[in-house]
């Protein structure tokens, strides 16, 4: 019986180490940033369609000034949809969806947070995803300013 007590202690886990921390610490850095970065290029993409819009009508809107409004708009909404899915792609690799399944994340260890961070950013990034095709959709449409 004493034995077994001394493998239970000897099992326990020991405190991190400082580098441990350190890349404990930089995974979920990371992991925040992935969360931030979808919406924020959403943000920037709703502001250059609308803002370069604003200016392209207020001081030239002929109708070749139109046609090459929608060709910006259409390249900097395939640029946001192509950062946005390597963000999302990133989460979802993270997440361990494929790997794990559909699982519980509300244990306090490290594996747990990684993965509900990954969850929350890939979640993010569809959202992202969908909103700046929202954003790009009037742009078809757009025959004149007025």
């Amino acid at each position: 019986m004493n034995a077994s007590i001394s493998n239970n202690t000897s099992e326990q886990s020991e405190p991190p180490t400082h580098d441990q921390d350190e890349r404990e610490f930089a995974e979920e850095a990371d992991s925040l940033w992935c969360i931030v970065f979808s919406p924020l290029v959403w943000v920037f993409h709703f502001l250059g369609c609308y803002i370069v819009t604003a200016i392209v009508c207020t001081k030239m809107p002929e109708a070749d000034s139109i046609s090459e409004l929608r060709w910006f708009i259409l390249c900097i909404t395939l640029a946001s949809l192509a950062g946005i899915a390597v963000i999302g792609w990133r989460s979802w690799n993270q997440w361990g969806f494929v790997e794990d399944g559909v699982k519980d994340q509300y244990l306090p260890t490290e594996e747990h947070r990684h993965e509900f961070l990954a969850h929350a950013s890939f979640l993010l990034s569809i959202v992202s995803f969908i909103g700046v095709c929202y954003v790009a959709i009037p742009s078809m449409f757009l025959d004149s300013c007025q």
